[in-house]
């Protein structure tokens, strides 16, 4: 991951939602759009904003008109989430693939895509989770395996001896 920075055009009618993406408790959406630069584009995961209260309608993100300039980080991928199947076209997804979207919006992108940190007035919510998050949960069950196998094999020590000179 680096910073980087980028500026160009929203393109808008491209945008799709990354479903079940969850914020203090909350479901809601990470919205993606691409961003137009010099003859080729790069995907921004502008932000998230929370879902309504059915999923029939999706919240009104409309992208910043204009140039803008971007600021975030650099990533080689959205986050998966596990699917059955495929990812339908639409705009509703569960994952995104930089390749497949390429090719079914006929838009050439970079091979990144931007997490931006940069404010703009979209009212998205841009608190990122960190890539560490939730490393205290496998660091506990480490210490619990490991202890099961200390376990084990004080267990198989003090039952291999026998008891000598019971007759």
């Amino acid at each position: 991951m680096k910073h980087v920075a980028a500026r160009g055009r929203f393109v808008d009618e491209r945008t799709v939602y990354l479903d079940n993406k969850l914020r203090r408790g909350r479901a809601g959406y990470e919205v993606v759009t691409p961003l137009r630069l010099d003859g080729t584009h790069v995907l921004v995961n502008r932000g998230w904003v929370q879902a309504g209260k059915s999923r029939e309608a999706l919240p009104e993100v409309p992208a910043p008109s204009g140039e803008v300039r971007i600021e975030g980080l650099a990533l080689a991928r959205i986050a998966h989430v596990l699917e059955p199947g495929t990812s339908a076209p639409g705009k509703v997804r569960l994952n995104i693939d930089l390749e497949s979207f390429e090719r079914e919006t006929a838009l050439r992108l970079q091979p990144i895509v931007i997490e931006q940190h940069s404010p703009t007035p979209d009212g998205l919510l841009r608190e990122w989770p960190r890539p560490d998050v939730g490393v205290e949960k496998h660091a506990s069950y480490a210490l619990q395996w490991y202890s099961l196998a200390g376990l084990a094999v004080v267990l198989v020590v003090v039952l291999s001896f026998r008891r000598v000179g019971a007759t």
